[in-house]
């Protein structure tokens, strides 16, 4: 078992052998994801936005910047 230390600040250092098992490194991110009673999993957040394309179809008839204007305005009053 792999233990780490919290410090005053609410840091911790993940452990050489939990860094090189996610494949994480200096300056990369990870997400801690809540299972269920308390526990959580780390898992590494470091896919290249590139990898998203394609979840997002593309719209059927493109819309202006003025009609993009239109549509807040009329959110953002309310109505």
């Amino acid at each position: 078992m792999t233990i780490a230390t919290i410090t005053s600040k609410g840091q911790i250092t993940i452990p050489l052998a939990v860094r090189e098992k996610l494949g994480v490194t200096k300056g990369d991110r990870v997400e801690f994801v809540e299972l269920a009673n308390g526990q959580f999993a780390i898992v590494p957040a470091v896919e290249d936005v590139r990898a998203l394309k394609g979840i997002v179809r593309k719209p059927d008839k493109a819309v202006s910047i003025e009609q993009m204007r239109r549509i807040v305005a009329k959110r953002g009053s309310g109505k």
